[in-house]
């Protein structure tokens, strides 16, 4: 009834909208643009808001302008996953058989990651969703699984994502000295 009443061709709020038709609010330009940033110089972005406040469908916009002969995209949003579950998934993200050993499939996706950047000349760009629900454990991980040479190089783009609870001022982020 709505779409006859307004002349609308389709749905206007589904979830199938392609990125391209989505709306360019002056808040999704903004998102587009901080992503722009983080894209070309790497690095660990964190991406919060609201439920419903539109933060995966702003990444899945920023991904589907993304060069896939520059750039690999990996959405991952099982954050209540185990450390070694996650390793075992971003493997196989990377096209990787991931070892069985937790610490052989650390070292199979840091080699991934920096032969794919460095010989390929691919940018993995992983997003992590829902990383509110995510543990401390896991969220220790990805420090230590995204350090290359001595933290020195960002052969990636990683994107958390999540309700505002994830945000910098989440016991999440704090530490005890």
């Amino acid at each position: 009834m709505y779409r006859a009443f307004y002349s609308l061709a389709g749905r206007p709020f589904t979830k199938e909208i392609k990125a391209a038709d989505m709306f360019p609010s002056s808040s999704q330009q903004e998102c587009q643009a901080r992503l722009g940033y983080l894209r070309d110089n790497r690095g660990i972005g964190l991406l919060v808001g609201e439920p419903g406040s539109g933060k995966t469908a702003a990444l899945r916009a920023f991904v589907s302008s993304l060069n896939p002969a520059l750039y690999n995209p990996i959405y991952f949003p099982l954050s209540t996953v185990t450390v070694r579950d996650f390793y075992r998934g971003l493997a196989l993200s990377l096209n990787i058989e991931p070892a069985s050993r937790r610490i052989d499939v650390f070292h199979q996706i840091q080699g991934a990651v920096l032969s794919g950047y460095q010989g390929k000349k691919v940018t993995p760009f992983i997003v992590l969703d829902e990383m509110h629900l995510a543990s401390t454990d896991f969220l220790s991980d990805l420090h230590l699984l995204f350090n290359y040479a001595m933290d020195s190089a960002n052969p990636f783009v990683l994107v958390l994502c999540g309700l505002p609870q994830l945000g910098p001022n989440s016991p999440l982020f704090t530490t005890s000295r």
